[in-house]
């Protein structure tokens, strides 16, 4: 083995134990509060589906307890809020994304950083420099091991964030080199998540971000304890990457540069709740709505080219939310018939629509060797449209709203937050809760807000949005 590879996972977590917050970059606090940002955004109307309120249910009966503040239902210890957070945050695909490691960060790791700063009463400039170290573990971790884990069947979100969810909290508990090391040790023995939902029970996905902040927070409890876990998990011979990657994998990308380039800077997040490959399409389609009054009406048939390990998928009919979410002809389909992709768009009435569900029937999806020469650094789709009129449109997208190299900016990013908020919260204590996150300076009144204790103020009613726990 390389020098590198043979020391993989302690110099990862000497460099983890080393960070300061006195020492960083502002932009990298900065990226911090957008990734909470984006991941409360995801978490609160994620926390409103039936599966996040029967998961809680449960975790309610489990891990009862009054440590960290639920979206969605009174406060639970912290690995259980850490998992019904990171599940509702992951539960209807508005999560961000870090494309070179094919993974979401935010889910896995942020929901234990919070917990976990809540629990041992963590200050807010601490908690946000775990959330930038938990998401860059995650990002590195997955991109060393990308592509092959997921051709081998595992989901990078729920085995790579394990690893940066042990990473935050080792963070907020000021634990040394060894102990650090323990806690990646037991990590990857946490590490799993199969990416069988893909082919049907995808309640199950949801589930994945959840256990990997639950399992990472008790790794990093566990090791702060003096229980002990492989010092070379990482790169052991029976360790994560030889395991679950079978030895392919990417020492550099692990831990290369560290501390001068932060990968957690590069992710990206979504304007639209649904498979990222579907973004680049759906961008097309409203430009083309937009610059040339295209609507569904007017599409006799459309082919989107894009990479071909996307178009080999199997089709996926909407059936389901999920489906619908990972079906690039209904996305696009959508996309022309309303003018805007967001949670009503998979709604069951929307999906049952027969205009739609033809239109849908009439775009298809091809693999692109062009496409496939520019992926990772870019993640390009072209959409051909033939007009019943016999005009023909061609759309070409080189990176999809919300890439690192196609940003949304600050604004953008919070009006996002309030757009999916609002029905939960209502606008004002939606933009209210967005200030309090672009603050981040006081944890007990993100924990107030999140309660939503404005509302429950105004309207005297225990029976609010986001739940009311007791005091401490």
């Amino acid at each position: 083995m390389a020098e590198t590879e043979t020391g993989a996972t302690a110099r990862l977590a000497e460099w983890i134990c080393q960070q300061r917050t006195d020492d960083l970059p502002p932009y990298v606090p900065h990226q911090s509060r957008r990734l909470f940002l984006d991941h409360l955004g995801a978490a609160v109307p994620g926390a409103a589906t039936g599966e996040s309120r029967a998961l809680r249910a449960y975790l309610g009966e489990v891990y009862a307890g009054d440590e960290a503040v639920v979206v969605g239902a009174a406060g639970l210890s912290a690995p259980g809020a850490a998992y019904a957070n990171a599940a509702a945050a992951h539960s209807q695909d508005l999560d961000d994304g870090y494309t070179p490691g094919g993974v979401h960060p935010s889910s896995p790791t942020l929901p234990a950083v919070l917990a976990a700063a809540q629990r041992h009463r963590v200050g807010p400039d601490r908690t946000l420099l775990a959330a930038a170290v938990a998401v860059e573990v995650t990002c590195r971790v997955a991109a060393a091991g990308h592509p092959a884990i997921r051709e081998y069947g595992f989901h990078n979100t729920c085995a790579a964030g394990v690893f940066g969810a042990a990473a935050g909290v080792s963070v907020l508990l000021g634990l040394d080199a060894r102990r650090t090391a323990y806690a990646l040790g037991l990590a990857g023995s946490h590490a799993g998540g199969l990416m069988q939902f893909l082919h049907g029970g995808d309640g199950i996905k949801r589930m994945h971000a959840g256990r990997a902040a639950r399992d990472g927070l008790t790794c990093a409890e566990l090791a702060a304890r003096g229980i002990s876990g492989p010092a070379d998990v990482l790169e052991g011979r029976y360790g994560y990457f030889a395991t679950f990657a079978r030895g392919s994998w990417d020492p550099s990308a692990l831990v290369d540069d560290l501390g001068e380039v932060w990968r957690m800077t590069r992710t990206y997040v979504k304007p639209y709740p649904g498979c990222r490959d579907a973004h680049g399409p759906v961008d097309a389609a409203l430009r083309l709505r937009h610059e040339h009054g295209l609507t569904a009406g007017d599409v006799a048939q459309a082919t989107v080219a894009t990479l071909t390990r996307v178009a080999a998928r199997p089709a996926h009919e909407p059936d389901t939310a999920f489906n619908a979410q990972m079906s690039i002809p209904y996305n696009v389909a959508v996309a022309f018939a309303d003018g805007e992709v967001g949670l009503a768009q998979f709604g069951d009435d929307r999906r049952a629509d027969p205009g739609l569900l033809d239109l849908a029937d009439r775009i298809g999806v091809e693999g692109s060797a062009e496409c496939d020469r520019q992926f990772p650094s870019r993640r390009p789709s072209i959409l051909t449209v033939l007009a019943r009129d016999g005009r023909t449109f061609v759309e070409r997208v080189e990176n999809p709203v919300g890439e690192p190299d196609n940003p949304m900016s600050d604004e953008a990013l919070t009006a996002k937050f309030v757009r999916q908020c609002a029905p939960v919260l209502g606008t004002e204590d939606a933009e209210a809760l967005a200030d309090v996150i672009w603050r981040f300076d006081d944890l007990a009144a993100l924990d107030r807000a999140l309660r939503g204790e404005r509302r429950a103020e105004r309207t005297k009613t225990p029976d609010v949005p986001l739940g009311r726990r007791s005091r401490r």
